[in-house]
């Protein structure tokens, strides 16, 4: 198991830049326990509380495919729109990444949940 700790200020804000809270916006692994570590009954506990946190897979899901929707419509605009080809291509890019990112999410939701 592993357990990260915020640095918090005497405010009691978390100290967390931009690039750490961006990345926890989209990417969830750091919500999850390693099930591969520890005594059998650690790792069963690691299991119940992934099970527990796949509810949170929706919320990632939701923002991956308001990513897609809006990639493929920006990079739709700027092809058809403003004849931008090679400005689309890169939105285009984002949107097979994003489509991809939320089947992954969507193969582990349904792993936790009926896994």
């Amino acid at each position: 198991m592993h357990t990260r700790r915020r640095a918090t200020s005497e405010s009691g804000q978390s100290d967390d830049s931009l690039h750490v809270l961006l990345y926890r916006y989209f990417f969830f692994e750091w919500l999850f326990r390693d099930v591969n570590d520890g005594s059998s009954l650690e790792r069963a506990a690691a299991w119940r509380f992934n099970r527990e946190m796949r509810r949170y897979l929706l919320i990632y899901l939701r923002r991956w495919a308001m990513l897609v929707v809006s990639s493929y419509t920006l990079g739709a605009w700027l092809e058809q729109g403003l004849a931008l080809g090679h400005a689309a291509t890169f939105f285009y890019c984002v949107t097979c990444v994003s489509a991809a990112m939320s089947m992954l999410i969507v193969r582990s939701w349904l792993g936790l949940r009926y896994g």
